[in-house]
């Protein structure tokens, strides 16, 4: 019997499926403060304007509540916790992508996310002890310049508008397909509520890619004019949303659909199974 047991595997550890329940909830919380706050720049609502979707001004709202420090750094533990579990699904492949061509690039894909919440994480927490949030530029504007400066850095910038607006239509076409529908059904949710997760990430996918789409729009007018400042993030999209015909309803629109994404997120840390 005992070499019989020796060949059972062990269940999963539990820390990681808490690390990326945590994770994901934190990123909701994240994803809904942006589309709330877009929402309300959208129609004027509250002062609010496009440039407070910023991550510093995200977080900063964050602190500004009650028992702001303790929120902020609880989200900012939790984003950490989400960077941690990329990394562990890209080194550990509990997705089983595989080792070729395909399988290495989606585990790269997570490695990337773990690194974008890991810095974020870190900002969040430079925030809380008060270092952080006093400026310091744009991270993709200051990307963009240090490209241009190297040789052949229009075609550099160009050649990364060209894969952010790819991540961007694959975004919208991996939402309005509905390719996440297996990995919400393998849960054995009751209907209503996987019709309410599956309609959640749809119009979250979709409003994700848009946004993606115009950033990089935005770094190929940045490239295609050799200026830096040209170049932005979510918040410089969203204000080029809201300049365009009907642009209040246009961002209005896109901002619910952020608020379904970050619900969706909080959807799949409830429901989603995680693997270890």
């Amino acid at each position: 019997m005992s070499d019989v047991s020796s060949h059972v595997p062990s269940p999963p550890p539990k820390w990681i499926e808490n690390f990326a329940r945590f994770g994901l909830s934190a990123k909701g919380v994240v994803y809904c403060l942006v589309g709330i706050i877009a929402f309300m720049a959208a129609f004027e609502i509250g002062g609010q304007s496009t440039g407070s979707t910023q991550k510093s001004s995200i977080l900063k709202t964050i602190q500004d509540l009650p028992a702001g420090n303790v929120l902020l750094g609880i989200v900012a533990l939790g984003l950490l916790c989400y960077a941690i579990w990329r990394f562990i699904q890209a080194v550990n492949d509990t997705e089983d992508k595989g080792s070729g061509a395909k399988g290495v690039a989606k585990r790269l894909r997570y490695i990337f996310s773990g690194l974008v919440y890991a810095a974020f994480a870190f900002l969040a927490a430079r925030i809380v002890l008060g270092n952080g949030g006093g400026g310091g530029g744009d991270s993709r504007e200051t990307l963009v310049a240090k490209l241009l400066a190297q040789p052949f850095g229009q075609w550099l910038v160009g050649i990364l508008a060209v894969a952010t607006m790819a991540v961007g239509l694959y975004q919208i076409y991996y939402g309005y397909s509905e390719k996440y529908r297996k990995k919400v059904q393998s849960g054995g949710l009751e209907h209503d509520v996987e019709h309410q997760m599956i309609r959640a990430g749809k119009v979250g996918y979709m409003a994700r890619g848009i946004v993606w789409l115009v950033i990089g729009y935005l770094f190929l007018k940045a490239a295609m004019n050799s200026s830096a400042q040209q170049a932005g993030g979510s918040s410089e999209a969203f204000q080029f949303l809201e300049n365009v015909s009907y642009g209040s309803y246009v961002l209005g629109a896109v901002a619910l659909g952020v608020i379904a994404y970050g619900i969706f997120m909080f959807m799949r840390a409830k429901y989603q199974p995680i693997h270890t």
